[in-house]
């Protein structure tokens, strides 16, 4: 009689996934991080994310004016001892102007990601495990949503709850969920029938503690890797809005709306859309590197 308890006890003994070592003694994590260490590209990502993310955090130290001081008499100067970049159409430092709008950008992105990456891991992970009608349910309401256009929609719902980082948060939320929901189920409809879940529901642990405990951590890797391509797309996302007018609203700067007020002094001051622009490319394109590291570095199979 004691034999099925000893054996669902050896069996919860036994780690998940990502506790057991895949090689050497390693974990998981350490593994992946040997990786990540290899990837030349992503670390280079990496590092200029986070010195973007540093001087964001440091903008008030750093910006010789404030983001609202306006000097009328020095509108669009060249870049000077007094103004690094030269100033916009109203007289704002652009150097400023743009290290305000890094934050509130990075900000957008990083909220995004987070609430995206929140609503999806529940909503896939909660399908995964359950299956049936729960899953079908979940599944169909992932795949409207995946049918309707996204545009439209966004540019309705910014109309009217944008203007603020909430608002855009929101927003942009409302979509990005659905990737991280479809990563998530397949993760989960894969661990739900291994041996340490089935060990764990014997031992009397509740749905929720299997979830928590041992389901969304060993689905975490395509998690991490959905979430940092989704701080890109965030922050396009935002610019887009904020250019068409229905994004972050002066005089909070955003990266979109400097894009906005330089597009009719192109020709006159191209640098006014050339700084906001790099910087955009810049962003992105390191978050895709990235991304693309992580993914790499995840990925089991993958040796190094």
């Amino acid at each position: 009689m004691a034999r099925p308890a000893a054996t669902a006890a050896s069996a919860a003994a036994r780690p998940s996934p990502l506790e057991a070592a895949p090689g050497a003694g390693q974990s998981f994590w350490a593994l992946a991080w040997r990786r990540f260490l290899h990837h030349r590209v992503a670390l280079a990502g990496g590092a200029v994310v986070l010195a973007l993310v540093l001087v964001a955090l440091l903008a008030g130290v750093i910006a010789p004016y404030r983001f609202e001081d306006i000097d009328l008499t020095a509108r669009l100067r060249p870049p000077s001892t007094a103004h690094l970049l030269g100033t916009d159409t109203i007289g704002h430092d652009v150097f400023t102007r743009l290290l305000y709008a890094g934050r509130v950008s990075l900000l957008v992105g990083f909220s995004a990601a987070v609430v995206a990456a929140f609503v999806g891991v529940v909503v896939g992970a909660t399908a995964g495990f359950y299956g049936g009608a729960v899953d079908n349910v979940l599944m169909r309401i992932t795949d409207v949503s995946l049918a309707l256009p996204d545009l439209p929609i966004l540019i309705i719902l910014s109309r009217y709850l944008g203007g603020s980082v909430t608002g855009i948060v929101f927003v942009i939320s409302l979509f990005a969920w659905r990737s991280v929901a479809r990563l998530v189920r397949g993760e989960v409809l894969k661990l739900r029938g291994q041996e340490f879940t089935d060990a764990a529901r014997a031992l009397g642990a509740t749905d929720f503690r299997i979830l928590m405990r041992h389901l969304v951590p060993n689905a975490l890797a395509p998690v991490i890797v959905a979430a940092t391509l989704i701080v890109g797309g965030a922050i396009l996302t935002e610019a887009a809005l904020s250019f068409l007018g229905i994004g972050i609203q002066p005089p909070v700067p955003s990266w979109g709306n400097m894009l906005q007020n330089a597009q009719d002094f192109i020709l006159s001051a191209p640098r006014l859309a050339v700084y906001p622009g790099v910087m955009i490319f810049l962003v992105v394109l390191c978050f895709n590197f990235l991304g693309d590291g992580l993914r790499d570095a995840l990925d089991p199979r993958l040796k190094l």
